[in-house]
């Protein structure tokens, strides 16, 4: 005979005490944001895990989730804390605008790669978070006014940053070839690509045709670096237009 939702329930609430019994892991906040991390990477997007899932791979009660976090949302919070508040800066603040400009550019990217779902979490959510917005937006305008930006123009650094990463990483996440370290198979989707672009009708597609070998290449460092450098001669231009009216 068939269980009932109940019936079905209980037995998996009996099978996750059993785990959790046998694993001895202690819980703690950090390993649960952790392993909501590594699942809401391995999904591509955060809306995908939900506070069963977590405590499952845990091997924990859903109840026992709610000892630490209100709910998933603050789940969510803890992620991007995570995520951001450990980016790794390439240069110190003390090297110049442009230096700090590519950092960060370089660290938010670099987070975004390591962690694919953390952009997603930033287009889908606003977060009241002290500790993600501490991460993700007061260290990295302290690292750009502290390099010599004006306030007002590392807000712009940073908003043109964090969007363009955002948004770059999410074209990149399914165009494997575009990473430094792509692999063989990466490569042979690359390869096929091109082939798809140069096979076009050329009289519809004359310049897609042409530029194929470098449409192919959109999701690669090198069209991301290039619109960092563009950033960062408008930012010096403006700054020495400021120093010149002084």
């Amino acid at each position: 005979m068939a269980l009932s939702r109940s019936g079905r329930d209980r037995r998996w609430e009996e099978a996750v005490v059993k785990r959790e019994q046998s694993t001895g892991a202690t819980l703690t906040p950090e390993l649960i944001v952790t392993t909501a991390l590594r699942l809401a990477d391995a999904e591509g997007d955060p809306n995908k895990i939900t506070i069963r899932r977590i405590a499952a791979e845990l091997g924990v009660g859903p109840m026992s989730l709610y000892t630490y976090f209100r709910n998933k949302d603050t789940i969510l919070d803890g992620m991007a804390d995570h995520a951001l508040g450990r980016m790794k800066f390439e240069e110190s603040p003390d090297a110049g605008p442009a230096a700090a400009i590519r950092s960060l550019a370089s660290a938010l990217l670099s987070t975004m790669q390591e962690h694919p779902s953390i952009a997603r979490l930033f287009a889908a959510r606003q977060t009241d978070s002290q500790g993600a917005l501490h991460g993700s937006m007061e260290i990295p305008l302290r690292r750009l006014v502290d390099a010599g930006i004006p306030g007002p123009l590392a807000v712009k650094c940073y908003g043109f940053l964090i969007t363009f990463a955002i948004g770059f990483s999410s074209y990149q996440a399914p165009r494997p070839w575009g990473l430094s370290e792509a692999g063989a198979e990466a490569q042979e989707m690359r390869r096929q690509r091109q082939h798809l672009y140069a096979g076009l009708p050329k009289t519809e597609f004359p310049l897609v045709v042409e530029l194929a070998e470098e449409i192919v290449d959109i999701p690669s460092a090198r069209l991301f670096n290039y619109g960092v450098e563009a950033l960062i001669a408008s930012v010096l231009q403006e700054l020495q237009h400021a120093e010149s009216r002084n």
